[in-house]
């Protein structure tokens, strides 16, 4: 008798020092997905720190990076992990407040799947929430 093999669980690592932001996007990823592992971390050198000592095996279904997190901006996050082909396969946001079409160039010359600008009602969460788990396999 063949045992089903359980199905790995759908990761998500987000950079974000906004404690409200992260709430509010958490909730709304666990709304539509309540299996849904997310790390959330509040500075850009502790995620590079936190990202760099995952297993290949635990590594997240999808990244998430607050453009203006501090110590690393979100683009200085992507030159980083963009260096290790490790990371390639995994789809790479960046949401912010800005709608500077500099920041949103830089952002998909980087490799970002999406950019996107943060809602200004919580309504709108749920609908960015599943628009970004869309990008995942």
């Amino acid at each position: 008798m063949k045992v089903p093999l359980s199905q790995p669980t759908r990761s998500i690592l987000l950079a974000e020092d906004d404690a409200d932001d992260q709430e509010l996007l958490s909730c709304a990823l666990r709304e539509i997905d309540p299996a849904l592992d997310i790390v959330c971390i509040t500075n850009g050198r502790k995620f590079v720190s936190y990202l760099e000592g995952v297993q290949d095996a635990q590594l997240p279904s999808l990244i998430i990076l607050d453009y203006n997190i501090p110590e690393l901006t979100g683009v200085e996050i992507l030159t980083i992990i963009n260096e290790d082909d490790r990371y390639t396969g995994i789809p790479k946001i960046v949401w912010s407040t800005s709608k500077s079409p500099v920041f949103k160039t830089m952002s998909f010359d980087m490799g970002v799947v999406d950019y996107i600008i943060k809602p200004n009602d919580i309504a709108s969460f749920t609908e960015i929430a599943r628009h970004m788990l869309s990008f995942i396999k």
